[in-house]
């Protein structure tokens, strides 16, 4: 007779249970099965005898078993009690569920617990140790009751455990016992295993934990921890859950990731998954050399998963995935820049801009009467047009079909005050995005405009409030944007260094240093309008500290051919 017993508890697919369970005593290994008591009476007859033919299996007393629920545990007890009792030569029990599939060839699993005959092999750690908890309690499993499923009574749930956190409703933790949590799916010897079933303290023990939230996460955890003289303290079943803390399914199209693992059996298997059924269970899954079961070898592979399922492919927005706020890798699938108050301080910046950096340059993106593609297009990548209303329908998406429709060229865009604003929070948070912003500079087309003065004054102090938003936006915690501001003094007086920082941002293939700005608008008496601004009552704060006596617009001209130090 076999060293190694299996219990199995089933409550779906009982077909496949089937197979499976002779795929074990197909090795020698007994099997016994418990059956979810909600399984009807004509199925679960029906099962039983079609497992009659085989002694190996038997089926022991149903519980019915709700999720989170004491019936888990109360199932694997009933079934182990019957292992140990009709298989005395059984030295490990290995605790399974129907849905699960051994991997490897079943000898393989017999001789390598023959050769830890001592060892307890149950994921059991204290709740201080545990971080993947999803969703739920920790310590306050233990000192709480949940009469309530979680599942079919949350409410009920919910409210139960803010009573007793508001009265200080603490239970008792029984003498001698340190609570642990891990995984449910354990493999015990038959010393720990028969000493937890046949402990003077069991009722104690029952009774307690029949009241802990999902106690089959803690009950064999907690009570090896008081018998074993040699734990693992890890699981021989590869079980992967999602970050919703639900486990993952095998399909068909995993078997050379479950091959990788190692591991002697996974769950949880998708009871349609007829090719891993027919590899695994006929001996085209065996090792081609025996190896220590390292599911850490397929970790990435289930961190890249989760990743995509949470954040998605930066700048790709489907139909079936959002990420949530503020939980995004990057809003847009490559960098991109914008300029603001660069095209209105200099002349034809965006011939310069696309001559100095071969990018791709736009006029304002987000201009009132519509899109300013480069090149006067209507339309660019992916048939976007530079229809405002269209764009205006959803600015976010508009930026990001674009990105990532020209993922591989860096786009580079002008912005202003006047321009659609709702894009700024997106910008912000965008962390592809490197916003350069010199500050007052719409005033510059007010100066050269023909307007009266009234009507200046007034759009004047529109732009400037409009812009003062902006950059409270962009100067909040949370920023992830790459984000330079110059005042408009500040930048005119020496607009070199601020020039040939936002090109080495912009990373040109073959960078080189500037020996000359792109030409300059005529300022000559601007400091006087601004200062004919002040004396209308509208202040304008936002150029700097610019003289009344005009000597920006002498100066601006000195700095169209920069000498270069050698």
């Amino acid at each position: 007779m076999n060293s190694l017993g299996i219990v199995m508890l089933v409550h779906t697919a009982l077909d496949r249970a089937e197979q499976v369970a002779r795929h074990w005593t197909a090795a020698g290994c007994p099997v016994v099965i418990h059956v979810d008591r909600k399984v009807g009476e004509p199925e679960y007859s029906d099962f039983v005898a079609a497992c009659a033919d085989d002694p190996l299996i038997l089926f022991s007393d149903r519980h019915v078993c709700e999720w989170g629920g004491w019936g888990i545990v109360a199932a694997s007890q009933s079934a182990a009690t019957l292992m140990l009792d009709r298989f005395p030569n059984v030295r490990h029990v290995f605790l399974s569920s129907g849905a699960c599939l051994p991997l490897r060839p079943v000898e393989e699993l017999i001789a390598y617990l023959a050769d830890r005959p001592r060892v307890d092999f149950i994921e059991s750690a204290t709740t201080a140790d545990v971080t993947w908890t999803v969703g739920g309690l920790d310590l306050e499993r233990f000192t709480l009751r949940f009469p309530f499923s979680w599942r079919k009574q949350r409410r009920l749930f919910d409210l139960h455990v803010r009573l007793q956190r508001r009265l200080g409703i603490r239970r008792e933790i029984p003498d001698g016992l340190v609570p642990h949590m891990g995984s449910q799916w354990w493999c015990l010897t038959r010393q720990t295993l028969s000493a937890i079933l046949q402990d003077p303290r069991r009722a104690v023990y029952d009774s307690y934990f029949r009241h802990v939230w999902i106690p089959d996460e803690s009950y064999f955890q907690t009570l090896t921890r008081l018998y074993s003289t040699h734990i693992e303290s890890r699981s021989l079943t590869l079980s992967k859950f999602d970050y919703q803390g639900r486990p993952h399914v095998f399909y068909d199209d995993h078997l050379q990731l479950l091959r990788r693992s190692d591991c002697f059996v996974a769950r949880k298997i998708w009871p349609h998954a007829d090719r891993l059924y027919q590899t695994f269970l006929t001996g085209q899954g065996c090792a081609l050399t025996p190896a220590e079961p390292n599911p850490g070898k397929i970790d990435r592979v289930f961190a890249k998963a989760v990743e995509r399922r949470l954040r998605g492919r930066d700048g790709l927005y489907m139909q079936g995935r959002f990420p949530s706020h503020d939980d995004e890798n990057r809003l847009t699938a490559y960098p991109y820049s914008v300029f603001q108050g660069f095209a209105e301080v200099f002349e034809d910046f965006e011939t310069w801009l696309t001559n100095a950096t071969d990018t791709r340059v736009h006029g304002h993106l987000f201009h009132p009467e519509g899109a300013q593609f480069a090149d006067g297009e209507a339309l660019t990548n992916g048939a976007l047009s530079d229809c405002a209303a269209l764009r205006d329908y959803n600015p976010t998406s508009f930026l990001t079909n674009l990105i990532w429709n020209t993922r591989g060229e860096r786009q580079c865009f002008q912005f202003g005050p006047g321009d659609n604003q709702k894009i700024n929070p997106v910008l912000a948070r965008d962390k592809n995005a490197q916003i350069s912003i010199i500050t007052g500079a719409w005033a510059v087309p007010l100066f050269r405009s023909n307007l009266n003065f009234a009507d200046i004054r007034a759009e004047a102090a529109r732009l400037q409030q409009i812009e003062t938003k902006q950059l409270r936006t962009l100067e909040t915690a949370g920023i992830k944007a790459k984000v330079r501001v110059w005042s408009m003094a500040d930048f005119v007086e020496a607009p070199m260094e601020p020039l040939q920082t936002v090109i080495d941002e912009i990373g040109a293939e073959q960078p080189n240093h500037l020996t000359e700005a792109p030409t300059m608008v005529d300022l000559t008496g601007f400091g006087k309008f601004l200062q004919n601004l002040k004396n209308q009552g509208m202040h304008p704060y936002l150029m700097g500290d610019f003289p009344a006596d005009d000597v920006f617009g002498t100066q601006a001209k000195t700095f169209r051919k920069p000498y270069l130090v050698q």
